[in-house]
Order: C-alpha cells, then sequence, then structure tokens
C-alpha cells in the first residue's frame, strides 16, 4: 500500500516543491533541487495557480536561499546536528553538501514523512548526511520523539523553521520555541519565518488566503517585533530583508515583499543565536 499524498497543511509543501522545481530550470537558478518536481509530480502538481499566488512562488525561492545559507554558515562554523522542523518536502538532507558526521532530523507528520521516504526510494536518492525522520506532529509532544530518534540535546543545533509558525497559534508557538530553547546545546542556532498582522490581512494575500482555507490550511498567528519576541525565549536574532536577499541574488524584489508595495506589511526572516553566544 502506497501512503497517502499531502494534504491539508501538508498540500502546503506542494506549492513549495514547485516553486524549487521551476527554480532549477532558469539559468540563473540560485540551487538546484533534483528531487522537487518529482516529490510535486507525485504528490500530484497544483496547478492555476493566481498571480498571488506565483508572486509567493517568488518568496519561497528567495527563502530557500537565505536558510540555505543559514545553515551553509552553521556548518562552516562546526555545528554538526541539524533540525528541520515542519520538513515537509524539502530535499537539504539529499542536495546540499553536509561535512561528514553531519545529522539531519526531518520532524514532520508521519504521513508526508512516509510519502517524501517512497518517493526518494523509488528514485533511488541518497542522502549526503546521516538522515534521521522523526514522525511527529509539532502541536504536540515531539521533544521525546526527537530524543528517541538519537538527537542529543548537549550539543550545539542548528533549527530550521521555514513555512510553520503562520499556521499555529501564538501559543504553539511559544511553546515550540520554550521546546527549542530546552532541547538547544551551547552554541545552537535558529532560523524563522514568520508575518505581521499587516501582512496577513494586506489585500494582495487575499486570494492566497482562500486558495489555503480551501485546503484547511489557514495562517493562525502573526508577530510584530520578532527579535523581541525571539529575546523573550533566549535568542538573539537578526532580521534580514527580501530585498537583501534580492539584491545579492541579482534578482527583482517580489512585490509582496516590497515594502513601497506593501507598506507595513512584513515577511520576517529571521536568524539567531542563543543569548551570551558570539555570532
Amino acid at each position: 500500500m502506497h501512503p497517502p499524498t499531502p494534504t491539508g497543511v501538508s498540500r502546503t509543501a506542494v506549492l513549495i516543491a514547485q516553486a524549487r522545481a521551476r527554480e532549477g530550470r532558469r539559468r540563473d537558478r540560485m540551487f538546484i533541487d533534483q528531487y522537487a518536481g518529482p516529490l510535486a509530480a507525485a504528490a500530484g502538481w497544483i496547478g492555476n495557480l493566481s498571480r498571488a499566488g506565483m508572486l509567493v512562488e517568488d518568496h519561497f525561492v528567495l527563502r530557500t536561499r537565505y536558510f540555505d545559507d543559514y545553515l551553509t554558515t552553521a556548518l562552516d562554523d562546526g555545528i554538526r546536528q541539524v533540525v528541520l522542523l515542519a520538513a515537509g518536502l524539502d530535499s537539504r538532507a539529499y542536495r546540499m553538501l553536509w561535512p561528514d558526521g553531519t545529522r539531519v532530523f526531518e520532524v514532520d507528520l508521519p504521513d508526508l514523512l512516509s510519502f517524501k521516504n517512497e518517493v526518494l526510494a523509488k528514485r533511488g536518492a541518497v542522502p549526503s548526511c546521516e538522515r534521521v525522520p522523526v514522525p511527529a506532529d509539532l502541536r504536540e509532544e515531539w521533544p521525546g520523539a526527537l530524543r528517541d530518534a538519537g538527537f542529543d540535546p548537549e550539543l550545539p543545533t542548528a533549527w530550521l523553521v521555514e513555512g510553520l509558525m503562520v499556521y499555529l497559534t501564538a501559543a504553539d508557538n511559544d511553546r515550540l520555541l520554550a521546546r527549542i530553547g530546552a532541547l538547544s546545546g551551547t552554541g545552537s542556532r535558529l532560523a524563522i519565518e514568520h508575518v505581521n498582522q499587516a501582512y496577513s490581512e494586506h489585500p494582495r494575500m487575499k486570494p492566497a488566503h482562500n486558495r489555503l482555507a480551501a485546503t484547511a490550511a489557514s495562517w493562525q498567528s502573526s508577530v510584530e517585533d520578532p527579535v523581541a519576541w525571539l529575546a523573550g525565549h533566549g535568542w538573539r536574532g537578526r532580521i534580514t530583508g527580501q530585498a537583501e536577499i534580492a539584491k545579492r541574488n541579482g534578482r527583482d524584489i517580489p512585490p509582496i515583499a516590497d515594502v513601497t508595495v506593501m507598506g507595513d506589511a512584513r515577511l520576517w526572516l529571521v536568524d539567531a543565536v542563543q543569548e551570551g553566544a558570539d555570532r
């Protein structure tokens, strides 16, 4: 029996895979994800994207490069334990170059991980690190499952929370950060994505919200000052604007991330270190 294809909030992982697959076909591509296309195809390619949907794809691509760079920096600084929370159809464990001894833990819903495992296995994909899938619901008790899978809370860890926080309530996100903090050895790092309320309520986002609501994947929260919020959980954060990422990579700023278009609306991309640690 084949595992079920992604549904509900997991369906958003297909949109991200599609964006990464399309990026890989560009001559000026910022990365190549050779597994994004096959994963999206196996899950059922989502067609008839609105203009807003295509603009969100531009964000997914810049976001992917930003988080790739974050992980590369952490690896260059000696971190060898990585946790991808809500890993979705992410194939970083396969497509990135990982130093010897790196362990990458992928935490996500059991059905989604089973689906990804089967699709990649059929293609003969081999991870370039020690990849450890951890089936768990991040709204429930997942730290125990992570430890049972071999995670060492005494080691410095690079945490990545990509494409998740908007789908959790504010209380769920506070609980998530508290658990991450409790599991983080000295020298750990964290990178997150979130939005402010103005972004969530911006008229340009209405078509995207309508599409997400149809898949039972509505946004549940926002944050006005991510640096202050992370500081309250023991992390010293730094915001990177999409304009900076776009300029660095020779790309136009997506309108949904352009302050001249979106006003006070913000897509937050933040990397952080534990308070008291050096950057």
